[in-house]
C-alpha cells in the first residue's frame, strides 16, 4: 500500500513541476506592451498556486495545501481589485489633465 502512496507522491511532484516549468516559461515571453498585461501575469502566478499546492499534497503537507487552497483565491482578488482601482485613478487623472 505504501508503494502506491509513493507513485501517487512522485506523479503529483511531476505534474507540478511540469505547471511550474510551462509558467515560468509563459511568464517570460510575455510581452509587456500588451493590454491588461497584468491580469495575465497574475493567471500565470494561479497556475503556479496550483503546482504548489500539488507539490505540497505530493510531499505529504495536506495542512499547508488546505490553507494554501483556501488563502489564494481571496488574496488574488484582493491584488486585482486594488490593481483595479488604481488603474482607475491613474486614467481618471490624465483624462482631467486632458480636459
Amino acid at each position: 500500500m505504501s508503494f502506491i502512496v509513493e507513485v501517487i507522491q512522485a506523479i503529483l511532484i511531476i505534474i507540478a513541476a511540469i505547471l511550474i516549468f510551462i509558467a515560468a516559461i509563459g511568464i517570460i515571453r510575455l510581452d509587456s506592451n500588451m493590454d491588461n498585461v497584468f491580469y495575465v501575469r497574475l493567471h500565470l502566478f494561479g497556475v503556479l498556486d496550483v503546482a504548489c499546492i500539488l507539490a505540497s499534497i505530493g510531499l505529504g503537507q495536506y495542512l499547508i495545501a488546505l490553507l494554501y487552497l483556501i488563502i489564494t483565491p481571496f488574496v488574488a482578488h484582493t491584488i486585482s481589485n486594488a490593481y483595479l482601482y488604481s488603474e482607475d485613478k491613474i486614467n481618471k487623472s490624465e483624462d482631467k489633465e486632458n480636459v
